[in-house]
């Protein structure tokens, strides 16, 4: 068990402790906590049972919009994992056009993310925010390969210091019906900073540089933020 420091109340401490180990909701998610105790409460009250039912649907809920404290690795030019999840495909494609990048075959990582997962994204690089682009679409199971182009998507394109363009697609899946974006052309962001969240079900489509291999495999588990994608020269 950890010391108390010098000075501190046990109990202070010891709801420190706890804090810091509870992770923060997203914001994004209250609204949603919120409607399903509500509905819990509601029925509670209507049929006086169902108090244990409402707390777990609330305590599900309430976790799976979780946004857990990430710290980026010391590496120079690191692509970080933008999201949770498993890397369900790497393949050489070109970009679709509402990335408006260069019309060439490059590498693509995309990782799928479960109901269990973290449903923040965060940001991948150093850089600024170049463009963004809301595309409608359907809502296929987000593990098919064609999701990257028939799903409803919000792909983004971030612009680093060295001059690298990188794609980053956020995409709704088979329960997603929701996706948040909460940054703007024009912004300055830094790696592992959250910056989205989709709702129930998704995945997240890094398209690289040209010439950049990404560095994880196929069935490779990520942590948005945390594991590196790829290196840029």
């Amino acid at each position: 068990m950890a010391a108390t420091p010098a000075g501190e109340n046990a109990l202070v401490h010891a709801a420190t402790l706890v804090r810091e180990a509870v992770p923060p909701i997203h914001p994004g998610g209250r609204p949603v906590i919120g409607a399903v105790a509500a509905a819990a409460g509601v029925a509670r009250l209507l049929t006086g049972r169902g108090t244990g039912v409402g707390l777990l649907a609330t305590g599900l809920t309430a976790l799976f919009f979780r946004a857990p404290k990430r710290v980026p690795p010391p590496i120079t030019g690191a692509v970080l994992a933008p999201a949770d999840g498993t890397v369900a495909l790497i393949e050489d494609v070109v970009p679709p056009p509402e990335l408006d990048l260069p019309r060439e075959p490059v590498a693509r990582v995309s990782v799928f993310l479960s109901v269990l997962d973290v449903h923040v994204q965060r940001i991948p690089v150093h850089g600024r925010v170049r463009s963004l682009q809301y595309v409608p679409g359907v809502f296929l199971s987000a593990d098919l390969d064609k999701a990257s182009t028939d799903n409803e998507r919000n792909a983004m394109v971030l612009e680093t210091r060295t001059g690298h363009a990188l794609g980053i697609v956020q995409i709704a899946g088979l329960l997603a019906r929701r996706i948040v974006c909460s940054v703007a052309a024009g912004d300055e962001v830094a790696a592992g900073e959250t910056y989205g969240l989709i709702r129930f079900g998704s995945r997240v489509d890094t398209y690289l540089p040209p010439g950049v291999r990404p560095q994880v495999a196929v069935g490779q588990r990520t942590i948005g933020g945390e594991t590196p994608l790829a290196v840029l020269a």
